[in-house]
Order: C-alpha cells, then structure tokens, then sequence
C-alpha cells in the first residue's frame, strides 16, 4: 500500500479539471497516487466499490486509442458508474457546432467530460463552457494520465522518488512534457535527451524547471543519449512519429536512429534500470526487442496502472 505524508483537503478536488499537472501541487499528486493504490489493491482482492453509482462519463475521442478508452471504460464500471464513448461521427463537433454549444449540452446530461483530441486549447476551450470536470486523456501538449501511470509504476518497483534519476529517450512530445512536469513535481530528476528539432517545448521546460527548484529536483536537457541515460535507474521512450505526425516517418526514422533504446545504450544505466513505454511500441525502432521483452521492462505493469490512475482522478473530480 502506497502511503504519503500529504495534507490534502480531499473536497477541494471535487469539480476540478484534469488538463495538466502543473495545475496540481505536489501534495494532491501524492494524495492521487496513493488513493490509485489503494483502489489497486482493493481490485486485486475483489472488494466492489460504488462510489460513482449512478455517474456517467463522457468520453469524447477524436483519436483512434486502446488502453485510453477500456481504461477509462473498466474504470467507471468498477466504480459503480457508466461511461458513454462518443467518436467525431456521434458529435455535432464533427459537423462545425461550436466546442462551448457541446461543452453545455454534455454538462446537463453527464458527471464528468474525458477528451482526446490533438489540440489542448481545444481541451481548454471545453473545460473553460463546462460545469462538469474535464479530463485530458491526450493532446497534442500534454498526457497527464499517463504520467501518473508512469509515477505509480515507478514508485510501487523503485519504493520511493528520493534519489531516482528518469530519463526519457526520444520525442519531445506530449509524453515527455507529462513526465517531465510529473518528475518535478514528485521531487524525481529527470534528464530529456531528443534529437536537435524535436525537442520538448521551451515554456514547459521552464515550468518543469521552476517546480524543480520548489521540490529539490534536477531538470536536465541534452542532446545526447549517451550523457543522459549515464547512471539511470528508468529508461522511458515513445515511439518516433507519434498520431498525426506519421508524414515525418522516414526523416524522423534518420534523425532518431541514434536515440534507439538498445542494449549498448542500457549498458550506461544502473544494473537494476527499469525500462517504460507508453505503448504501442515499434520494435525495432525506438526500441529493441531485447529490451522492451526482458526482465527491465515494466510496460505492461505501466499500462495497467493507467486504469488505477483514472479511477483515482474520476473519484477525486466527480464525488
């Protein structure tokens, strides 16, 4: 059982939104985690909770996904609730109704709002004509979810966030922006190493930085692999041409060749490293068989804890 010393008025996080970390004090981050947790274990010893009877979730996906939407799914049905899955093809988005008519028609008739769209300013847009929390479930800035997946998977392995160094190998893209902000804010240092031009942006690198400083962690960017993963004890990479961006494929393959996660990079890191992906995963790309197949990886013990994590989130925001 995950436990903190938090001080956290459980009641203020009710009617929230979800769209970044950054809008969250460490504190509450900590109170998620260890309530995700908790909900885990009670999973695994089959006690049935009802907190959300009678709750809905709106689940708008304007992107094709896997795990965002069972998890999401599973969850609310654990939790005693309903969640209702909404394509472009079932909303009026698809055919021009503005994003705020839709935002105040779905408040009347559900508890919650799940979105995942490539534009967080479209996310911000529905959060800001919602009465009803607004949960970020992907876009093209930040992947808040995950990064409290990728927080539970590594302290439940690792046992604490005090001395352990991250470093995510790849893509500046949403995925590094959330663990970034997510590192930082748990007190974790964290070293980003991409290509020259695919770097993460330099307002959330700034951010990161400045929550750095309040938690006594380190923010490092590099562009080299090699002096990023030296003494790691998580190694964290995504896939080199993320949804939307697959037109890039063949230059993105040239300019990430030398950031593959493969045996001669891991042999920097500490014996005992943990390797994480987000998934999917292209073997052979951002990553090697070897690799991603062997005792290190915990990919599928992250991918879980993305079920855990929302349960945690939907609870905190909705009851």
């Amino acid at each position: 059982m995950l436990q903190f010393e938090t001080k956290v008025d459980a009641n203020k996080l009710k009617g929230k939104d979800f769209l970044t970390l950054l809008d969250f004090s460490s504190d509450e981050i900590f109170y998620l985690l260890e309530l995700a947790g908790n909900m885990k274990k009670a999973q695994k010893e089959g006690k049935i909770s009802n907190i959300l009877q009678g709750k809905s979730l709106g689940m708008i996906f304007e992107n094709a996904s896997t795990r965002t939407r069972v998890s999401f799914e599973v969850g609310m049905t654990q939790l005693g609730g309903h969640a209702l899955f909404l394509s472009p093809r079932d909303l009026q988005i698809g055919r021009g109704e503005p994003i705020s008519d839709t935002a105040q028609a779905l408040s009347r008739y559900v508890d919650a709002i799940m979105i995942r769209t490539n534009s967080h300013e479209k996310v911000e847009e529905l959060a800001k004509y919602s009465t009803v929390p607004v949960i970020n479930a992907l876009t093209d800035y930040y992947h808040p979810c995950q990064a409290l997946a990728d927080l539970l998977t590594i302290y439940e392995h690792k046992g604490t966030f005090k001395d352990i160094k991250v470093v995510y190998v790849g893509d500046g893209n949403n995925v590094a922006h959330s663990l970034v902000i997510g590192a930082a804010k748990v007190g974790m240092d964290i070293a980003v190493a991409s290509p020259k031009g695919y770097e993460m942006k330099q307002e959330i690198i700034q951010k990161a930085k400045e929550v750095a400083v309040s938690t006594g962690s380190t923010v490092t960017v590099t562009n080299d692999p090699l002096e990023a993963v030296k003494d790691a004890d998580i190694i964290y990479t995504d896939v080199w041409a993320s949804m939307g961006y697959e037109s890039e494929q063949k230059d993105r393959e040239a300019a990430f060749a030398p950031f593959q996660v493969n045996s001669e990079l891991v042999s920097n890191a500490k014996e005992d490293y943990l390797f994480l992906h987000c998934l999917p995963a292209h073997r052979g790309e951002e990553v090697t068989a070897e690799i991603i197949d062997s005792a290190h990886s915990v990919v599928f013990d992250e991918a879980e804890n993305r079920l855990h994590v929302q349960k945690a989130v939907l609870a905190s925001l909705i009851k």
